[in-house]
């Protein structure tokens, strides 16, 4: 029994885009570590640049391993890459799980994180500056307790004309961790969108590795007998 040589080279190109996928997203994660200084509070708080490095290196060697595997038609490194995907698939589904039934476990976990940073009087300038930067955006002051984490309440903190309705007291009242995790929640629909469309293309590389290992199987053994 020949391999159909249309599964054959569908599962390379398929891997090929997987490949240039995982180096885009490497290569954009090291441009911005290398050329942009990270918020230390988000990076710590959240998944962040080097999650993104991670997932760009695991994309490209599984990308590779694929085009390997279905050009040398190989059957071991199909094997082990139908694992990868399927070992990928259940790690992404576990995490869905988790996120949606330990919801606030996970945000508890978040807070856990960002006390490190408290007392805010010992840390460096660049946290603090960092801090800052957040309080100015999210429209928040102090880190987890609020404006009480400062010794001296920064001008950051303080409400925006406009937005006196909203604001009653001179300085915001709402930590920037509880801004952070309303972020968070906010963008949840994108990345379940994300993680959908990636659980398709693992379940649609797991069918056509699993298609091209049953063909080489039977081939090799024709051939045998």
């Amino acid at each position: 029994m020949a391999v159909n040589n249309c599964v054959k080279y569908l599962l390379f190109f398929f891997n090929l885009l997987f490949w240039i996928s995982g180096c885009i997203i490497l290569g954009v994660s090291i441009y911005l570590r290398v050329t942009k200084d990270g918020n230390e509070i988000t990076n710590e708080s959240l998944p962040g640049i080097d999650l993104m490095i991670a997932i760009g290196v695991i994309i490209m060697m599984l990308g590779f391993l694929g085009c390997c595997g279905a050009i040398r038609e190989s059957r071991c490194l199909l094997l082990l890459f139908f694992i990868s995907l399927l070992v990928i698939f259940i790690l992404l589904l576990a995490a869905g799980i988790v996120g949606a039934v330990e919801e606030k476990k996970v945000k508890d976990w978040m807070k856990k994180r960002l006390e490190k940073f408290i007392p805010l009087s010992e840390q460096p300038q660049n946290v603090k500056d960092d801090l800052e930067i957040l309080q100015r955006k999210l429209k928040c002051c102090g880190l987890v307790n609020g404006k009480s984490d400062w010794e001296k309440v920064p001008d950051s903190c303080r409400c925006n004309a406009t937005e006196t309705v909203k604001c009653p007291t001179t300085y915001n009242e709402t930590p920037c961790s509880d801004k952070i995790i309303q972020l968070m929640e906010n963008n949840l629909e994108v990345v379940l969108g994300i993680a959908f469309a990636i659980a398709i293309l693992l379940i649609f590389g797991m069918v056509l590795s699993m298609i091209l290992y049953c063909q080489i199987r039977k081939k090799d053994g024709v051939e045998t007998a």
